[in-house]
Protein backbone atom coordinates (compact mmCIF):
# COMPACT_ATOMS: atom_id res chain seq x y z
CA UNK A 1 0.00 0.00 0.00
CA UNK A 2 2.80 2.22 1.29
CA UNK A 3 4.89 1.25 -2.55
CA UNK A 4 1.70 2.41 -4.05
CA UNK A 5 1.08 5.82 -2.54
CA UNK A 6 4.61 6.89 -3.42
CA UNK A 7 4.29 5.97 -6.86
CA UNK A 8 1.24 7.87 -7.45
CA UNK A 9 2.94 10.41 -5.35
CA UNK A 10 5.62 10.42 -7.98
CA UNK A 11 3.55 10.52 -11.06
CA UNK A 12 1.35 13.22 -9.97
CA UNK A 13 5.31 15.29 -9.35
CA UNK A 14 6.13 14.02 -12.65
CA UNK A 15 3.10 15.46 -14.11
CA UNK A 16 3.40 18.76 -12.65
CA UNK A 17 7.12 18.83 -13.54
CA UNK A 18 6.07 18.39 -16.95
CA UNK A 19 3.80 21.08 -17.15
CA UNK A 20 5.97 23.67 -15.51
CA UNK A 21 8.97 22.64 -17.56
CA UNK A 22 6.77 22.18 -20.94
CA UNK A 23 9.57 24.46 -22.81
CA UNK A 24 12.16 23.03 -22.07
CA UNK A 25 10.49 19.64 -23.33
CA UNK A 26 9.81 21.07 -27.17
CA UNK A 27 11.56 20.52 -29.46
CA UNK A 28 12.63 17.11 -30.99
CA UNK A 29 9.10 17.01 -32.29
CA UNK A 30 9.29 20.70 -33.89
CA UNK A 31 12.51 19.65 -35.55
CA UNK A 32 10.69 16.20 -36.73
CA UNK A 33 7.80 18.27 -38.00
CA UNK A 34 10.41 20.61 -39.94
CA UNK A 35 12.13 17.66 -41.50
CA UNK A 36 8.69 16.20 -43.14
CA UNK A 37 7.45 19.97 -44.11
CA UNK A 38 10.21 19.89 -46.92
CA UNK A 39 10.73 18.05 -49.90
CA UNK A 40 7.75 15.62 -48.88
CA UNK A 41 4.86 18.43 -48.68
CA UNK A 42 6.06 21.16 -50.55
CA UNK A 43 7.22 19.25 -53.42
CA UNK A 44 5.44 15.99 -53.07
CA UNK A 45 2.46 16.77 -51.83
CA UNK A 46 1.61 19.93 -54.33
CA UNK A 47 2.67 17.69 -57.24
CA UNK A 48 0.42 15.05 -55.96
CA UNK A 49 -2.46 17.77 -55.95
CA UNK A 50 -1.60 19.43 -58.86
CA UNK A 51 -1.75 16.10 -61.10
CA UNK A 52 -4.73 14.45 -59.82
CA UNK A 53 -6.35 16.63 -57.58
CA UNK A 54 -7.59 14.97 -54.04
CA UNK A 55 -7.09 11.64 -56.32
CA UNK A 56 -4.27 10.68 -53.79
CA UNK A 57 -5.17 12.22 -50.42
CA UNK A 58 -6.04 8.95 -49.12
CA UNK A 59 -2.14 7.95 -49.89
CA UNK A 60 -1.31 10.87 -47.64
CA UNK A 61 -3.28 10.01 -44.89
CA UNK A 62 -2.63 6.28 -44.92
CA UNK A 63 1.08 6.71 -45.13
CA UNK A 64 1.05 9.09 -42.10
CA UNK A 65 -1.25 6.57 -39.85
CA UNK A 66 0.84 3.45 -41.13
CA UNK A 67 4.39 4.98 -40.24
CA UNK A 68 2.90 6.70 -37.07
CA UNK A 69 4.17 3.89 -34.65
CA UNK A 70 7.27 3.39 -36.12
CA UNK A 71 8.47 7.34 -35.69
CA UNK A 72 7.07 7.41 -31.96
CA UNK A 73 9.06 4.44 -31.14
CA UNK A 74 12.22 6.25 -31.51
CA UNK A 75 10.91 8.79 -28.63
CA UNK A 76 9.87 6.17 -26.76
CA UNK A 77 12.86 4.03 -26.80
CA UNK A 78 15.14 6.97 -26.00
CA UNK A 79 13.03 8.26 -23.43
CA UNK A 80 12.58 4.86 -21.21
CA UNK A 81 16.45 4.06 -21.93
CA UNK A 82 18.47 6.82 -22.26
CA UNK A 83 20.00 5.51 -25.80
CA UNK A 84 19.05 6.18 -29.46
CA UNK A 85 17.93 3.66 -31.63
CA UNK A 86 20.91 3.15 -32.75
CA UNK A 87 22.52 1.87 -29.84
CA UNK A 88 19.15 -0.50 -29.80
CA UNK A 89 20.06 -1.63 -33.20
CA UNK A 90 23.47 -2.44 -31.89
CA UNK A 91 21.95 -4.80 -29.09
CA UNK A 92 20.43 -6.71 -31.45
CA UNK A 93 23.62 -7.84 -32.95
CA UNK A 94 26.33 -6.87 -35.17
CA UNK A 95 24.37 -7.47 -38.18
CA UNK A 96 21.61 -5.54 -37.55
CA UNK A 97 24.15 -2.30 -36.98
CA UNK A 98 25.60 -3.00 -39.76
CA UNK A 99 22.46 -3.33 -41.78
CA UNK A 100 21.59 -0.02 -40.38
CA UNK A 101 24.71 1.49 -41.22
CA UNK A 102 24.72 0.10 -45.10
CA UNK A 103 20.98 1.87 -45.23
CA UNK A 104 21.85 4.78 -43.64
CA UNK A 105 24.82 5.03 -45.71
CA UNK A 106 22.85 4.23 -49.33
CA UNK A 107 20.24 6.69 -49.09
CA UNK A 108 21.86 9.87 -47.45
CA UNK A 109 23.74 11.10 -49.98
CA UNK A 110 20.16 10.48 -52.80
CA UNK A 111 18.33 12.72 -49.77
CA UNK A 112 20.54 15.24 -48.91
CA UNK A 113 21.01 15.85 -52.38
CA UNK A 114 17.20 16.13 -52.94
CA UNK A 115 16.73 18.27 -50.04
CA UNK A 116 19.55 20.46 -51.17
CA UNK A 117 18.52 21.00 -55.04
CA UNK A 118 15.35 21.82 -53.55
CA UNK A 119 16.58 23.97 -50.79
CA UNK A 120 18.55 26.29 -53.77
CA UNK A 121 15.60 26.61 -56.00
CA UNK A 122 13.89 28.38 -53.73
CA UNK A 123 16.93 30.92 -52.95
CA UNK A 124 17.56 31.25 -56.81
CA UNK A 125 13.76 31.89 -56.93
CA UNK A 126 13.61 34.92 -53.67
CA UNK A 127 16.57 36.08 -55.50
CA UNK A 128 16.44 35.50 -59.24
CA UNK A 129 19.85 34.28 -59.46
CA UNK A 130 19.65 32.29 -62.83
CA UNK A 131 17.57 34.58 -64.68
CA UNK A 132 19.82 37.75 -64.01
CA UNK A 133 22.78 35.37 -64.76
CA UNK A 134 21.21 34.09 -67.84
CA UNK A 135 22.15 30.52 -66.63
CA UNK A 136 21.40 27.70 -64.01
CA UNK A 137 22.56 29.21 -60.72
CA UNK A 138 21.02 26.54 -58.62
CA UNK A 139 24.35 24.14 -58.15
CA UNK A 140 26.50 27.38 -57.13
CA UNK A 141 23.82 28.27 -54.41
CA UNK A 142 23.57 24.54 -53.07
CA UNK A 143 27.53 24.67 -52.43
CA UNK A 144 26.80 28.03 -50.34
CA UNK A 145 23.96 26.41 -48.71
CA UNK A 146 25.35 23.62 -47.32
CA UNK A 147 29.31 25.20 -46.39
CA UNK A 148 27.22 27.55 -44.48
CA UNK A 149 25.11 24.75 -42.75
CA UNK A 150 27.89 22.89 -42.18
CA UNK A 151 29.64 25.75 -40.45
CA UNK A 152 26.71 26.44 -38.31
CA UNK A 153 26.13 22.84 -36.84
CA UNK A 154 29.77 22.80 -36.70
CA UNK A 155 30.19 25.93 -34.28
CA UNK A 156 26.76 25.81 -32.75
CA UNK A 157 25.93 22.50 -32.66
CA UNK A 158 22.02 21.26 -31.16
CA UNK A 159 21.35 24.50 -29.67
CA UNK A 160 21.39 26.47 -32.77
CA UNK A 161 20.03 23.94 -34.54
CA UNK A 162 16.54 24.09 -32.08
CA UNK A 163 16.47 27.52 -31.95
CA UNK A 164 16.07 28.18 -35.59
CA UNK A 165 14.24 25.91 -36.67
CA UNK A 166 11.39 26.87 -34.38
CA UNK A 167 10.98 30.36 -35.99
CA UNK A 168 11.29 28.69 -39.67
CA UNK A 169 8.75 26.15 -38.43
CA UNK A 170 6.02 28.80 -37.09
CA UNK A 171 6.40 31.00 -39.95
CA UNK A 172 5.91 28.45 -42.17
CA UNK A 173 2.76 26.84 -40.36
CA UNK A 174 1.30 30.76 -40.54
CA UNK A 175 1.76 31.25 -44.12
CA UNK A 176 0.10 28.12 -45.35
CA UNK A 177 -2.82 28.33 -42.96
CA UNK A 178 -3.64 31.94 -44.63
CA UNK A 179 -2.97 30.85 -48.07
CA UNK A 180 -4.81 27.37 -47.47
CA UNK A 181 -7.98 29.18 -46.04
CA UNK A 182 -7.53 31.91 -49.16
CA UNK A 183 -7.91 28.85 -51.50
CA UNK A 184 -10.67 27.47 -50.10
CA UNK A 185 -12.96 30.53 -50.26
CA UNK A 186 -11.96 31.05 -53.66
CA UNK A 187 -11.74 27.47 -55.13
CA UNK A 188 -14.40 25.22 -52.89
CA UNK A 189 -13.90 21.81 -52.87
CA UNK A 190 -16.51 20.74 -54.69
CA UNK A 191 -15.56 22.62 -57.50
CA UNK A 192 -12.28 20.64 -57.81
CA UNK A 193 -12.30 18.34 -60.89
CA UNK A 194 -12.30 14.56 -60.38
CA UNK A 195 -9.12 12.31 -61.60
CA UNK A 196 -8.59 12.05 -64.84
CA UNK A 197 -10.38 8.54 -65.68
CA UNK A 198 -6.64 7.12 -67.33
CA UNK A 199 -4.76 7.90 -64.51
CA UNK A 200 -4.02 4.50 -62.26
CA UNK A 201 -1.93 4.48 -58.64
CA UNK A 202 -1.43 0.84 -59.08
CA UNK A 203 0.45 0.29 -62.12
CA UNK A 204 2.59 2.49 -64.32
CA UNK A 205 3.66 6.03 -63.71
CA UNK A 206 0.92 5.82 -61.65
CA UNK A 207 2.59 3.49 -59.01
CA UNK A 208 6.33 4.89 -59.19
CA UNK A 209 4.75 8.58 -58.19
CA UNK A 210 2.21 7.20 -55.56
CA UNK A 211 5.67 5.01 -53.84
CA UNK A 212 7.79 7.96 -54.08
CA UNK A 213 4.90 10.57 -52.79
CA UNK A 214 4.36 7.83 -49.98
CA UNK A 215 8.39 7.61 -49.21
CA UNK A 216 9.02 10.61 -47.40
CA UNK A 217 4.98 10.65 -45.78
CA UNK A 218 5.43 12.47 -43.80
CA UNK A 219 9.36 11.54 -44.23
CA UNK A 220 11.52 8.17 -44.34
CA UNK A 221 10.95 5.46 -41.63
CA UNK A 222 14.93 5.37 -41.27
CA UNK A 223 15.06 8.62 -40.09
CA UNK A 224 13.07 7.56 -37.00
CA UNK A 225 16.84 6.99 -34.90
CA UNK A 226 16.35 11.40 -35.46
CA UNK A 227 13.87 11.16 -32.95
CA UNK A 228 15.76 9.13 -30.46
CA UNK A 229 18.74 10.95 -30.93
CA UNK A 230 17.12 14.46 -30.82
CA UNK A 231 15.61 13.74 -27.60
CA UNK A 232 18.89 12.45 -25.80
CA UNK A 233 20.26 15.83 -26.92
CA UNK A 234 17.28 17.84 -25.78
CA UNK A 235 17.91 16.47 -22.55
CA UNK A 236 21.88 17.01 -22.17
CA UNK A 237 21.32 20.43 -23.48
CA UNK A 238 18.22 21.46 -20.77
CA UNK A 239 19.75 19.00 -18.40
CA UNK A 240 16.27 18.34 -17.76
CA UNK A 241 14.37 14.59 -18.42
CA UNK A 242 11.22 14.99 -18.84
CA UNK A 243 8.74 11.96 -18.22
CA UNK A 244 7.48 9.39 -21.20
CA UNK A 245 4.27 11.37 -21.30
CA UNK A 246 5.59 14.51 -22.18
CA UNK A 247 8.12 13.33 -24.76
CA UNK A 248 5.63 11.22 -26.27
CA UNK A 249 2.84 14.64 -26.56
CA UNK A 250 5.49 16.79 -27.22
CA UNK A 251 6.35 14.23 -30.55
CA UNK A 252 2.83 14.14 -31.02
CA UNK A 253 2.47 17.49 -31.96
CA UNK A 254 5.30 17.79 -34.07
CA UNK A 255 4.05 14.57 -35.97
CA UNK A 256 0.23 15.99 -36.46
CA UNK A 257 1.44 19.25 -36.93
CA UNK A 258 3.25 17.98 -40.28
CA UNK A 259 0.40 15.69 -41.50
CA UNK A 260 -2.30 18.68 -41.32
CA UNK A 261 0.48 20.90 -43.31
CA UNK A 262 0.67 17.76 -45.76
CA UNK A 263 -2.75 17.70 -46.73
CA UNK A 264 -2.44 21.46 -46.86
CA UNK A 265 -0.42 21.39 -49.24
CA UNK A 266 -2.21 18.79 -51.17
CA UNK A 267 -5.28 20.81 -50.76
CA UNK A 268 -3.29 23.69 -52.41
CA UNK A 269 -2.19 21.99 -55.59
CA UNK A 270 -5.41 20.25 -56.01
CA UNK A 271 -7.44 24.50 -55.53
CA UNK A 272 -5.26 26.43 -57.53
CA UNK A 273 -3.51 24.02 -59.87
CA UNK A 274 -5.18 21.22 -60.48
CA UNK A 275 -8.58 22.83 -61.18
CA UNK A 276 -6.77 25.54 -63.28
CA UNK A 277 -5.38 22.86 -65.27
CA UNK A 278 -1.66 24.30 -64.29
CA UNK A 279 1.26 22.00 -64.40
CA UNK A 280 4.26 22.64 -62.31
CA UNK A 281 7.62 23.12 -64.13
CA UNK A 282 10.12 20.95 -63.87
CA UNK A 283 13.64 22.63 -63.85
CA UNK A 284 15.13 23.42 -60.48
CA UNK A 285 14.53 27.38 -60.51
CA UNK A 286 11.08 27.73 -62.73
CA UNK A 287 9.91 24.70 -60.09
CA UNK A 288 10.33 26.61 -57.06
CA UNK A 289 8.66 29.56 -58.61
CA UNK A 290 6.03 27.58 -59.46
CA UNK A 291 5.34 26.48 -55.84
CA UNK A 292 5.88 30.56 -54.87
CA UNK A 293 2.85 31.84 -57.42
CA UNK A 294 0.93 29.19 -55.95
CA UNK A 295 0.84 30.77 -53.07
CA UNK A 296 0.58 34.75 -54.28
CA UNK A 297 -2.00 33.94 -56.45
CA UNK A 298 -4.71 33.56 -53.32
CA UNK A 299 -2.72 35.51 -51.11
CA UNK A 300 -1.67 38.46 -53.68
CA UNK A 301 1.47 39.35 -55.83
CA UNK A 302 2.10 41.61 -52.74
CA UNK A 303 3.18 38.16 -50.71
CA UNK A 304 5.24 37.36 -52.93
CA UNK A 305 8.47 38.04 -51.26
CA UNK A 306 7.53 37.21 -48.08
CA UNK A 307 6.16 33.46 -49.20
CA UNK A 308 9.25 33.14 -51.04
CA UNK A 309 11.10 34.55 -47.90
CA UNK A 310 9.03 31.39 -45.98
CA UNK A 311 9.30 28.69 -48.76
CA UNK A 312 13.32 29.06 -48.83
CA UNK A 313 13.19 29.40 -44.87
CA UNK A 314 11.11 25.84 -44.68
CA UNK A 315 13.73 24.51 -46.62
CA UNK A 316 16.58 25.92 -44.84
CA UNK A 317 15.65 24.33 -42.19
CA UNK A 318 14.97 21.15 -43.53
CA UNK A 319 18.32 21.31 -45.28
CA UNK A 320 20.06 21.83 -41.50
CA UNK A 321 18.03 19.49 -39.90
CA UNK A 322 18.81 16.65 -42.09
CA UNK A 323 22.63 16.90 -42.33
CA UNK A 324 22.26 17.19 -38.37
CA UNK A 325 20.46 13.94 -38.40
CA UNK A 326 22.90 11.85 -41.04
CA UNK A 327 25.90 12.84 -39.38
CA UNK A 328 24.66 12.09 -35.86
CA UNK A 329 23.61 9.00 -36.66
CA UNK A 330 26.43 7.60 -39.01
CA UNK A 331 28.65 8.97 -36.30
CA UNK A 332 26.60 7.20 -33.93
CA UNK A 333 26.26 3.77 -35.71
CA UNK A 334 30.03 3.90 -36.70
CA UNK A 335 30.75 4.41 -32.69
CA UNK A 336 28.37 1.36 -32.03
CA UNK A 337 30.44 -0.62 -34.60
CA UNK A 338 33.65 -0.05 -32.78
CA UNK A 339 35.11 0.28 -36.15
CA UNK A 340 37.87 3.17 -34.68
CA UNK A 341 38.45 4.72 -31.67
CA UNK A 342 37.88 8.05 -32.89
CA UNK A 343 35.60 10.00 -30.34
CA UNK A 344 32.14 10.59 -31.03
CA UNK A 345 32.42 14.42 -31.82
CA UNK A 346 34.95 14.05 -34.36
CA UNK A 347 32.93 10.93 -36.30
CA UNK A 348 30.04 13.41 -36.37
CA UNK A 349 31.81 16.26 -38.23
CA UNK A 350 33.57 14.06 -40.21
CA UNK A 351 30.11 12.49 -41.10
CA UNK A 352 28.57 16.05 -41.77
CA UNK A 353 31.34 17.26 -43.83
CA UNK A 354 31.44 13.47 -46.01
CA UNK A 355 27.42 13.61 -46.27
CA UNK A 356 27.86 17.46 -47.24
CA UNK A 357 29.85 16.40 -50.10
CA UNK A 358 28.22 13.60 -51.41
CA UNK A 359 24.73 15.54 -51.67
CA UNK A 360 26.76 18.03 -53.64
CA UNK A 361 28.35 15.80 -55.94
CA UNK A 362 24.95 14.20 -56.76
CA UNK A 363 23.35 17.93 -57.65
CA UNK A 364 26.19 18.85 -59.98
CA UNK A 365 24.82 15.37 -61.68
CA UNK A 366 21.14 16.20 -61.82
CA UNK A 367 21.28 20.21 -62.00
CA UNK A 368 18.44 20.03 -64.68
CA UNK A 369 15.25 18.50 -63.66
CA UNK A 370 14.56 18.60 -59.84
CA UNK A 371 12.27 15.39 -59.83
CA UNK A 372 14.64 13.00 -60.78
CA UNK A 373 16.66 13.61 -57.55
CA UNK A 374 13.77 13.62 -55.31
CA UNK A 375 12.19 10.46 -56.88
CA UNK A 376 14.74 8.38 -56.79
CA UNK A 377 15.05 9.95 -52.93
CA UNK A 378 12.03 9.00 -51.79
CA UNK A 379 11.57 5.39 -53.62
CA UNK A 380 14.50 4.31 -51.67
CA UNK A 381 13.38 5.90 -48.78
CA UNK A 382 10.05 3.53 -49.40
CA UNK A 383 11.47 0.37 -50.18
CA UNK A 384 14.00 0.48 -46.71
CA UNK A 385 11.15 0.87 -44.94
CA UNK A 386 9.53 -2.10 -43.39
CA UNK A 387 12.84 -3.34 -42.49
CA UNK A 388 13.61 -0.32 -40.59
CA UNK A 389 10.17 -0.62 -38.75
CA UNK A 390 10.61 -4.55 -37.92
CA UNK A 391 13.48 -3.49 -35.86
CA UNK A 392 11.67 -0.34 -34.38
CA UNK A 393 9.01 -2.68 -33.40
CA UNK A 394 10.60 -5.17 -32.16
CA UNK A 395 12.85 -3.00 -29.85
CA UNK A 396 10.19 -1.64 -27.76
CA UNK A 397 8.31 -5.16 -27.62
CA UNK A 398 10.85 -7.09 -26.55
CA UNK A 399 10.97 -8.85 -22.78
CA UNK A 400 13.83 -6.32 -21.22
CA UNK A 401 12.48 -3.61 -22.29
CA UNK A 402 10.45 -1.79 -19.50
CA UNK A 403 7.51 -2.84 -19.07
CA UNK A 404 6.34 0.69 -17.88
CA UNK A 405 7.15 1.86 -21.18
CA UNK A 406 5.93 -0.61 -23.95
CA UNK A 407 3.33 0.31 -26.20
CA UNK A 408 -0.26 -0.34 -25.68
CA UNK A 409 -2.16 -3.00 -27.55
CA UNK A 410 -3.49 -0.22 -30.10
CA UNK A 411 -0.35 1.18 -30.83
CA UNK A 412 0.84 -2.88 -31.43
CA UNK A 413 -2.14 -3.23 -33.58
CA UNK A 414 -1.60 -0.17 -35.70
CA UNK A 415 2.00 -1.65 -36.05
CA UNK A 416 0.85 -4.48 -37.81
CA UNK A 417 -1.29 -2.80 -39.74
CA UNK A 418 1.12 -0.04 -40.77
CA UNK A 419 3.71 -3.04 -41.24
CA UNK A 420 1.28 -4.53 -43.74
CA UNK A 421 1.06 -1.61 -45.34
CA UNK A 422 4.88 -1.39 -46.47
CA UNK A 423 5.28 -4.85 -46.86
CA UNK A 424 2.09 -4.55 -49.50
CA UNK A 425 2.89 -1.44 -51.28
CA UNK A 426 6.90 -2.60 -51.33
CA UNK A 427 5.63 -5.79 -52.79
CA UNK A 428 3.31 -4.48 -55.32
CA UNK A 429 6.13 -1.90 -56.67
CA UNK A 430 8.97 -4.88 -56.91
CA UNK A 431 6.43 -6.72 -59.17
CA UNK A 432 5.88 -3.60 -60.98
Amino acid sequence: MGSDRRETSEQENNKQSDSTNWLAVLGPGILFASTAIGVSHLVQSTRAGALVGFGLLWAVIAANVAKYPFFEFGSRYASATGQSLIEGYRSLGKGAAWTYLIIASGTCFFVMGAVGIVTAAFLDNLFGASARLGLNATPGLAIGIFTCATVLLMVGRYRALDTLIKWIAGVLLLSTTVAFGAAWMNTPLQTVPAPPPDFSPWSGAGLAFLIALMGWMPTAVDLSTWNSIWTLERIKQTGYRPSLRATLREFNLGYVLSGVLAVMFLGMGAMILYSRGTELPQGTASFASGVVRMYTSVIGDWSAWAIGAAAFSAMLGTCIACLDGYARALARAVASLEITVTPLLRLERISLMGVAAGALFLILAFPSDIRILVDIATTLSFLVAPLVAAANWYLVSQSHFPASSRPPIWLHVLSALGMLFLLGFTGLFLLQ
